[in-house]
């Protein structure tokens, strides 16, 4: 699976921080690998000054909407509700992933995941919530406010890009 992490990815998500948080900014990328995707973030400008050294958890969920825009008055609304195609209860929507770790505002973190394919969230949405996800409470566990946002979209391999991998 670690060799899939140097071609190209699939499909990608630029993240960008609410109004209230402007500084947050970053990429998530999904490749497919065999039975599933690897799920890699790499997250800046997190708020986490009350914890820099132990770090803050922040809950990472992809929804099902596909805008990150909105109306002003809550940020991200178009995004809807976590991705959950078979209808299970939180924490076992499609859509549930492992919390983000920061330290001093940077966060990096990768997960394999069976429970979808990246053409399967392609036109959906990455949301970064203020709070740790709790994994119990329902429908989304307790999360917090939505701070960053993301719209999953293909990865479109230019001619130029053939033998580069996204994280050169």
């Amino acid at each position: 699976m670690v060799e899939k992490l140097n071609g190209m990815p699939e499909a990608y998500a630029e993240i960008a921080g609410s109004a209230e948080y402007p500084e947050i900014h970053g990429i998530v990328y999904f490749f497919e690998v065999y039975g599933g995707t690897i799920v890699m973030a790499e997250i800046y400008g997190l708020p986490d000054e009350e914890k820099q050294d132990i770090g803050k958890f922040f809950a990472f969920h992809i929804h099902e909407g596909g805008s990150c825009m909105g109306d002003g008055a809550e940020a991200f609304p178009n995004t809807g509700m976590h991705f959950n195609p078979m209808r299970t209860s939180h924490p076992e929507h499609a859509g549930d992933l492992p919390p983000l770790l920061s330290t001093h505002g940077a966060a990096w973190n990768a997960v394999y995941t069976g429970r979808f394919y990246p053409e399967e969230v392609v036109g959906k949405t990455v949301i970064i919530h203020s709070q740790p996800d709790d994994f119990r409470t329902q429908p989304s566990g307790d999360s917090g406010e939505k701070i960053a946002c993301g719209e999953i979209r293909e990865w479109q391999v230019q001619p130029e890009e053939m033998e580069a991998s996204p994280l050169s």
